[in-house]
Parts: structure tokens; C-alpha cells; sequence
């Protein structure tokens, strides 16, 4: 599955929104130094999703804040 995510790191919160299918809004509190965000933006997903956050691989945008996300085995169908 594919999803398309924007990222707002430094947030106050770790929280995923649904905007539409396919389609996230992620809070991650972890700065966007260092690839921290990125591995907050995977944990996150990878719980969200309920699979192993090897299942969870940043496709495109990893300097970016919006990305292109690849969930393989998803349990949870968005």
C-alpha cells in the first residue's frame, strides 16, 4: 500500500490524522535533524498500520515533508 504523508515535525504531539484514503497527516514531536523525524514518522506509522516498522519504507521525500510512504503487509486498511 502506498500512502502519501505530510509531516509536521517539533510538534507537541505524536498523532496521525486521516485526510482521506491513502492520504495522512503526521504530528511527530522529534526534530527534522538527523533523520530523527523520519524514524518517529516510521514508529508512528509502523503502530498505526499495526505491522513491524520494516514494513514501513520512505519511498520518496526523505529530506522533504511531504512523502511518498510504502506499508507492505498492512493489517489496518486505510
Amino acid at each position: 500500500m502506498i500512502l502519501t504523508v505530510k509531516v509536521i515535525p517539533k510538534a507537541k504531539r505524536n498523532e496521525v490524522k486521516e485526510l482521506s484514503p491513502g492520504n495522512l497527516k503526521i504530528y511527530v514531536s522529534a526534530p527534522a535533524i538527523d533523520g530523527k523525524a523520519n524514524k518517529a514518522v516510521i514508529e508512528l506509522l509502523a503502530d498505526y498500520c499495526k505491522v513491524k516498522k520494516s514494513a514501513v519504507c520512505i519511498v520518496r521525500g526523505e529530506r522533504s515533508q511531504n512523502k511518498m510512504i510504502e506499508v507492505s503487509r498492512a493489517k489496518r486498511i486505510l
